[in-house]
């Protein structure tokens, strides 16, 4: 028995984080048992817990999925916890220690906000040295910066983030991190400095050129540096007015321009004792932010893989272009060594344009590094920007060797669970696609994309995409912490969602006093983030704290729609008021030169309705809010009895007859019972029709496949996905897509971009087709009645246009596998069902032969259903007719 995976509210080994509720959580591997038998946790605040402050005892009902421990927790102390685990067969296994540490808490902060005494457009570097008597045996910094900083001790970054603080509605709330620098210091002279940049806060970012200074016009800083001596002695040291100041090299930054760093003002031996601070001036006084400083939520946002280039461009137009092979988000790091003076410029793009470098779709993003030779030989990095790109043209230099520059991936530290692998190479690359754009646009919040002018937390995108994004890392950490910004937000509008989060819109919106036009915030599907993403999250991990906590989330955006429709509506339990994007992008809108689909945006709207006081009843009633349960659940069931009237004549037809308004109807169950067989046939003569091509938007698209796989025409649903003319996902991976497009046409067949006004290539939400190919190719499914996949519905659909197909899935209770191939006589499954859970097997055929490991066995079968047990099967069926 191995016990691995030991997080502490989703995240292992935090340090720093807000932890007022600990939820430990583990996964089994490699047991000769099939069930816990029982579990005991045990915390201590020494490493061989021999200061016990928690001990659950044996327990058969601690779950690996999450345990809260009754535990008062102090500030600034670390906690070491580990596991013990018995199987029904008597093996026991003892996990390795895990630990978790507290940040400040509520403890006043022993320093203050300081900055420096400069113009705000002026980049500056803090500097403060010290020293040590004796060595160090711990030390901590707690620290954060607006809009964002890196901190150097002793000539060293601190920590592995980049962007921090991170991005959030500073107006509400501000993060702080926590560091151990320990290892960064040393008996004697030592000394701490900083950067600041403009990031999220103060730089420019949303529609309007020119705007920025969004949340605050001035950088600041603060940091408390705890110490502790091997002599026993406690060195704190706070920002105050004695710290020192000067210009940084940053000349600018910003997050959609880039930045301009100029070598030659750098500071000879920064953030070392031995730095010549001839010409610094004091740091002053600093009025803290608006937002309530806060410990972290933020997972780690890192450097998650490095990338060479492919290839050295010479393009007609005479330009040096870096080809890196696939479209990433992060920047470029490179060798330098050019004369002093000497200015290198790189610019970023996602494709070529007739061979030529091309950035046009960024609008007014420029998406830029300036550098500034000092004529030093150094490797040079961006500090306070990141960059959408494949492509990066590089002038300044008359010569460029491919060795000397490097990519840098960033994204949050997310771990990968989900696999998927077949015998069709393009619909592999359309995986790696998926996967790409979830890299490339999970930077601290879920963003739309990684390039342009926007880079927001689409609520929209965010939802559909949440479950694909689930199957393929682990999300919890992530989520909860935008699902905290998303609901600050919603405390301000009632319950209603922002169409972005952080709301960077209506923050605009109100420093222009903007009183006309529609407000950023309530439509459809784009708020379903509220209760979609914690009914995601809970059927995932089964935390039934995170299912509370965020039970505001979903029961404050039904609210919000509800009175909408007892204000504007009538009380009609239909939403027919206000604006929505309802199913954006579609290709059935008449008028092509719309973004909006041809799907009645109320009838959307209506059912979207539905579809969150379906899932908030569900949620109040796993709660045990038995009172919320009912009036949620009375609510759905007059807004489907509305639905049905208003949409379905008495004959059956749907008044929405667009593939988005069947597939709804469909998927949500809003169409009558005595009318389905006729939907179904009305949706699969839409697909005829339209020659087995979809025409959904982004409500649409998430749901065809899985409605048409689930209604008897998975044939239908499979040839969608192999499609390879426009529109399709293999259209986009024949004409050379490394990530998801935002349209199904962002590049043409001849290669040019179809519209430079909204254009993305790394646009994750239609992406949502691997959800598709996770539950029903490859047929890994939570089921409800034991969330955390404790309970996994294997439903595979095999298609003879694959040789084979294969998926596996790191769940929260372990690893799923499911692959399936064609031979001469029928079909052969492989499956593995992980430690202490339960697996329905339904499979078109008999079983044959089943073997569990070398042994044949018999399964049990219920209802249909075949019963699965812990351990790995292979499962031969004969051919279906």
């Amino acid at each position: 028995m191995i016990i691995t995976d030991l997080r502490t509210n989703h995240l292992t080994n935090p340090l720093g984080y807000h932890l007022e509720r600990p939820v430990l959580s583990w996964i089994v591997e490699e047991s000769s048992g099939k069930k816990q038998a029982w579990a005991r946790i045990e915390a201590a605040l020494d490493p061989d817990f021999q200061q016990l402050v928690y001990d659950s005892g044996n327990k058969e009902n601690l779950s690996s999925l999450g345990v809260e421990v009754d535990l008062k927790l102090l500030p600034c102390t670390r906690y070491y916890w580990r596991v013990t685990v018995k199987a029904d067969n008597q093996e026991c296994g003892v996990s390795e220690t895990a630990w978790f540490e507290t940040g400040k808490m509520q403890e006043n902060w022993d320093a203050k906000w300081i900055q420096a005494p400069f113009e705000k457009e002026i980049h500056p570097y803090l500097y403060r040295n010290f020293c040590l008597k004796a060595p160090v045996r711990r030390a901590r910094v707690y620290v954060t910066g607006l809009g964002l900083y890196e901190l150097e001790l002793n000539g060293k970054k601190v920590g592995e983030d980049y962007l921090a603080p991170f991005y959030n509605d500073y107006n509400l709330w501000q993060q702080y991190q926590t560091y151990d620098i320990t290892d960064l210091l040393f008996e004697g002279d030592n000394a701490l400095g900083v950067l600041l940049g403009n990031g999220w806060y103060k730089g420019r970012f949303g529609f309007v050129d020119g705007l920025n200074e969004l949340y605050g016009d001035q950088m600041k800083f603060l940091c408390e540096i705890r110490i502790e001596l091997e002599n026993g002695e406690t060195v704190t040291l706070g920002s105050d007015e004695s710290w020192l100041c000067c210009p940084s090299p940053v000349l600018e930054s910003s997050i959609y321009n880039g930045e301009y760093y100029d070598a030659r003002m750098e500071i000879k031996n920064r953030s070392t004792a031995s730095c010549d601070t001839a010409g610094f001036v004091q740091a002053v006084p600093s009025a803290p932010p608006k937002g309530e400083l806060y410990e972290r939520l933020s997972p780690p946002l890192v450097i998650m893989e490095r990338r060479k280039p492919v290839e050295l461009l010479h393009t007609p137009a005479g330009e040096l272009v870096l080809d890196f092979g696939q479209v990433m988000t992060g920047w470029v790091e490179f060798n330098c060594g050019l004369p002093e003076g000497a200015e290198v410029l790189l610019q970023y793009g996602e494709l070529l344009q007739h061979d030529n470098f091309y950035n046009e779709n960024l609008r007014t993003a420029k998406q830029e590094y300036r550098y500034r030779s000092s004529g030093e030989k150094v490797c040079v990095r961006p500090h306070f920007t990141f960059y959408g790109f494949r492509y990066v043209k590089v002038t300044g230099m008359q010569q460029v060797c491919m060795e000397d520059f490097t990519a840098c991936v960033i994204f949050s530290k997310l771990d990968r669970t989900g696999e998927i692998k077949t015998s069709d190479e393009k619909v592999n690359r359309l995986f790696e696609n998926c996967l790409w754009g979830q890299k490339g646009n999970f930077l601290d919040v879920p963003t739309d994309c990684p390039q342009r002018d926007e880079r927001m937390g689409w609520t929209g995108d965010a939802q559909v995409f949440a479950a694909t994004a689930s199957f393929n890392r682990y999300t919890p950490a992530f989520y909860r912490k935008f699902l905290h910004d998303v609901l600050l937000e919603q405390r301000q509008l009632n319950g209603s969602v922002p169409h972005v989060v952080p709301d960077i819109l209506g923050q605009i919106r109100s420093i222009l006093h903007q009183t006309d036009g529609d407000a950023p915030h309530g439509s459809c599907a784009w708020g379903e983030t509220a209760t979609v993403i914690p009914w995601t999250l809970w059927l995932f991990y089964g935390d039934k704290t995170l299912l509370e906590e965020q039970f505001e989330n979903m029961s404050g955006w039904v609210d919000y729609m509800k009175n909408q429709d007892d204000t504007y509506c009538g009380g009609s339990r239909l939403w027919t008021h206000g604006f929505h994007f309802a199913d954006w992008l579609a290709l059935d809108n008449p008028d092509k030169s719309s973004s909006f689909g041809g799907t009645d945006c109320y009838y959307v709207a209506s059912a979207c309705y539905y579809y969150s006081a379906w899932l908030t009843a569900k949620a109040a009633r796993v709660l045990g809010k038995e009172e919320e349960a009912v009036r949620y659940g009375t609510l759905a069931g007059e807004i489907k009895q509305a639905v049905q009237q208003e949409y379905f004549t008495p004959t059956g037809r749907i008044a929405v007859d667009t593939q988005t308004g069947m597939v709804l109807a469909l998927y949500l169950d809003l169409v009558p019972e005595q009318f389905k067989e006729r939907l179904k046939r009305d949706l699969k003569k839409n697909l005829e029709d339209h020659d087995n091509h979809l025409t959904t938007g982004f409500v649409g698209t998430p749901y065809l496949c899985p409605v048409l796989s689930d209604n008897g025409m998975a044939d239908e649903a499979y040839t969608l996905l192999l499609n390879e003319d426009f529109p399709s996902w293999l259209y986009e991976v024949n004409m050379g897509a490394t990530t998801i497009w935002e349209r199904w046409n962002s590049v043409l067949p001849d290669g040019l971009v179809s519209d430079t006004g909204m254009n993305s290539m790394n646009h994750y939400a239609y992406g949502s087709i691997v959800e598709w190919m996770y539950r029903y190719m490859c047929g890994i499914n939570p089921m409800e009645e034991a969330p955390g996949f404790k309970k996994a519905l294997l439903r595979p659909q095999p298609d003879q246009r694959f040789c084979w197909a294969e998926g596996s899935y790191v769940s929260a209770s372990g690893t799923y596998r499911l692959g399936w191939k064609w031979t001469d006589t029928g079909i052969t499954y492989e499956i593995q069902v992980p430690f202490d859970t339960e697996a329905r097997l339904v499979l078109d055929g008999k079983p044959v032969r089943v073997l569990c490991g070398d042994e044949e066995v018999k399964l049990a079968r219920e209802n249909g259903v075949w019963l699965l047990t812990p351990g790995s099967y292979k499962i031969d069926v004969i051919k279906p007719n």
